[in-house]
């Protein structure tokens, strides 16, 4: 198994962090304009943009390590902070909910935000660079 610190020097450490920052301020930009809507119709794009967005943070992320493993460092900040948010905060307030497909938001979220990067880390993997 490979570490971060054995693959990488401090200036792709530190690009990974930004990176993996980046992750966690997708989830929430994301997660915050899910319920847009085009007049009364719910238009769920930001589920889609995030999953792009994970795609170019992980596509840059492997051009600073070899591993997919750490590679995938934004997406697993970005899914962790979509996990969070799907917990009740103070007085029970939620992020996820709604009517109709906004009552499957976080779902459709996660499968969305999650599927474009999974295929760019998939095509690196099978090309035989990781």
């Amino acid at each position: 198994m490979t570490s971060l610190t054995t693959t990488a020097g401090p200036r792709s450490v530190a690009v990974l962090t930004l990176l993996a920052i980046d992750g966690v301020l997708c989830a929430i930009a994301s997660a915050f304009f899910l319920p847009l809507r085009l007049g009364s119709v719910p238009f769920p794009i930001s589920a889609l943009i995030a999953g792009l967005v994970n795609a170019a943070l992980v596509w840059a992320g492997l051009h600073w390590t070899t591993s997919p493993r750490v590679a995938a460092l934004p997406l697993w900040t970005w899914l962790l902070t979509v996990g969070l948010m799907t917990l009740g905060g103070p007085g029970d307030d939620l992020i996820f909910g709604g009517a109709g497909v906004l009552e499957f938001a976080a779902l459709l979220l996660i499968v969305l935000g999650t599927l474009p990067p999974a295929a760019v880390l998939r095509a690196y993997v099978k090309r035989g660079l990781g």
